[in-house]
């Protein structure tokens, strides 16, 4: 029971009380640079998931076999080979939104929530355990992700998924798309403001 409520607190804690982005306040570059549409964001979303997930249980299943002074390039290694993977299977499912998130899925590779969790957890535990650690700080990621992709779309370019939401008769009637909102600086202010509301809220969880 006790390592059921564990796995739990693994699993459900990056989705907010110990999010990645939010509160950990890492992968924010990320977050500015593929979020000014919905669509690249979930997909970004669901590889840095896919990556994590796996890269945490290969390196639980090696972590008594890895020489100390070459873990990190194990798991640079690791990180690298899957990332070439999803690219793959991007390029060969997904092209057009390969295209858009271009250099960025590379980029996976020095994410610092991987290296963190790596570091922090796949090293010190299980497979499982390792498992729901990856799976929910890449859940707790892409929550984030979505969040600021979906008013930077809706306010930057009046579409969600690039389908039009706001009506015609808006624009007819006046209504002007906000050019900043694409822009990654309002990226940047979204987060901030995310931050600032999740902490109000949780106010046990302030410095």
């Amino acid at each position: 029971m006790a390592e059921k409520i564990k796995n739990k607190t693994v699993f459900f804690n990056p989705f907010s009380k110990d999010n990645p982005v939010v509160v950990q306040i890492l992968g924010i570059c990320s977050a500015l640079a593929v979020t000014a549409k919905l669509e690249p964001a979930i997909v970004m979303g669901m590889s840095v998931i896919a990556v994590l997930a796996f890269s945490n249980v290969i390196i639980s299943l090696l972590r008594n076999t890895i020489p100390t002074g070459i873990r990190i390039i194990v798991q640079l290694v690791v990180v690298a080979g899957l990332v070439i993977i999803v690219n793959q299977l991007l390029l060969a499912f997904a092209y057009d939104v390969a295209m858009q998130l271009s250099v960025f899925i590379g980029l996976i590779i020095t994410n610092c929530i991987l290296m963190g969790r790596l570091e922090a957890f796949a090293m010190a535990n299980r497979p499982w355990p390792s498992f729901l650690d990856g799976v929910g700080n890449g859940i707790g990621y892409t929550i984030i992700l979505v969040i600021v992709a979906f008013f930077r779309e809706l306010l930057g370019s009046g579409t969600l998924l690039g389908m039009q939401v706001v009506p015609d008769s808006f624009y007819a009637a006046g209504y002007e798309n906000n050019g900043l909102m694409i822009l990654p600086p309002m990226a940047l202010i979204i987060v901030g403001c995310i931050i600032w509301v999740h902490r109000s809220i949780n106010k046990d969880i302030q410095e």
